[in-house]
């Protein structure tokens, strides 16, 4: 199992540099970590009185990884969740809050598990999510990551400007698709017609 730190350069790496792309709600973006989370965690690294862009720029490999352990995995207590899901879970809180864990409790759901869908991971998902792991160990993780691809694929279907994230200019898997399946067993992933049928609809 590798450690929470081996995880988060892996998803600072996933990630990139620095990216301030109009379509992305995030706004400005350096590692994965946004300009939002930064004014939020108040850095102002260049020390001018605000937080903008420039400081966006400013952040360094080493501070983002430590912003998502401190602040995407320990204190959203994904550690509660069991050891097969806090990868993916992980992964997927960096790139999109809270809705992370709202995508878990829903599948717990599913799973015929007591569970609110809130956001928010308590000694009730916690549980929750022991239980449906108890029950399908094999299959829970891959559950996770089809559950988090069709996420994305539903955002991509009512927002035309975030399918450049799911669906390449020449047709094929975008960042946000490979992503979803970088968690899940080879045997989930869409093949090319699959996702090209999956897909068709979108213009």
């Amino acid at each position: 199992m590798k450690s929470v730190t081996e995880i988060a350069r892996e998803i600072v790496a996933r990630e990139g540099g620095f990216v301030n792309d109009p379509d992305d709600p995030g706004g400005a973006t350096n590692f994965g970590v946004t300009i939002h989370t930064m004014r939020r965690l108040g850095l102002d690294l260049d020390r001018d009185g605000d937080v903008d862009v420039a400081d966006v720029r400013r952040l360094s490999r080493a501070q983002a990884e430590d912003i998502f352990v401190t602040h995407y995995f320990h204190r959203p207590r994904i550690a509660t969740l069991p050891k097969a899901l806090q990868p993916s879970v992980f992964d997927m809180y960096v790139n999109a809050g809270g809705n992370a864990v709202k995508i878990l409790q829903r599948l717990l759901r599913d799973m015929h598990q007591t569970v609110d869908v809130d956001g928010v991971i308590g000694p009730q998902t916690a549980a929750a999510a022991a239980k449906a792991a108890s029950l399908a160990p094999e299959y829970i993780s891959d559950a996770y990551g089809i559950a988090r691809r069709n996420y994305y694929f539903r955002l991509a279907d009512g927002r035309p400007a975030s399918r450049k994230y799911a669906r390449t200019r020449k047709g094929g898997k975008g960042g946000w698709i490979k992503r979803a399946e970088e968690f899940l067993s080879p045997r989930y992933h869409l093949t090319n017609t699959q996702f090209r049928e999956r897909t068709a609809k979108w213009a």
